[in-house]
C-alpha cells in the first residue's frame, strides 16, 4: 500500500491494482488499472467535487478522448478500504 498526499485534504492510496482518491477521510473515486475510472454517485460538497475533477485531470483522464468514467454507489468505494 502506498499513501500519496496530493493537496490539502486530498490523498491517493494505491492498493493492489487500484488507486483510490480520498477527499478528507472519505474514498470518493478510484482508478482500476484493468477497468478504468470510477467516482462516487453521492454528492458530498463542492470541494470534494473539485478534488475528484482535479485528480482525474492530474491522472490524464479525458472525457473528450472517451476514457469513460463510471459512477458507482458510495458503498462500492467504502468496500475498497475494508
Amino acid at each position: 500500500m502506498k499513501l500519496k498526499p496530493i493537496a490539502s485534504n486530498m490523498t491517493e492510496v494505491e492498493v493492489g491494482n487500484k488507486v483510490i482518491l480520498f477527499s478528507y477521510q472519505t474514498p470518493v473515486a478510484y482508478h482500476d488499472l484493468g477497468v478504468g475510472y470510477a467516482k462516487t454517485n453521492k454528492h458530498w460538497s463542492a470541494t470534494t467535487s473539485r478534488h475528484i475533477n482535479k485528480w482525474l485531470k492530474l491522472n490524464g483522464y479525458s472525457a473528450e478522448r472517451g476514457d469513460g468514467l463510471r459512477e458507482v454507489d458510495q458503498e462500492v468505494l467504502d468496500s475498497l478500504i475494508v
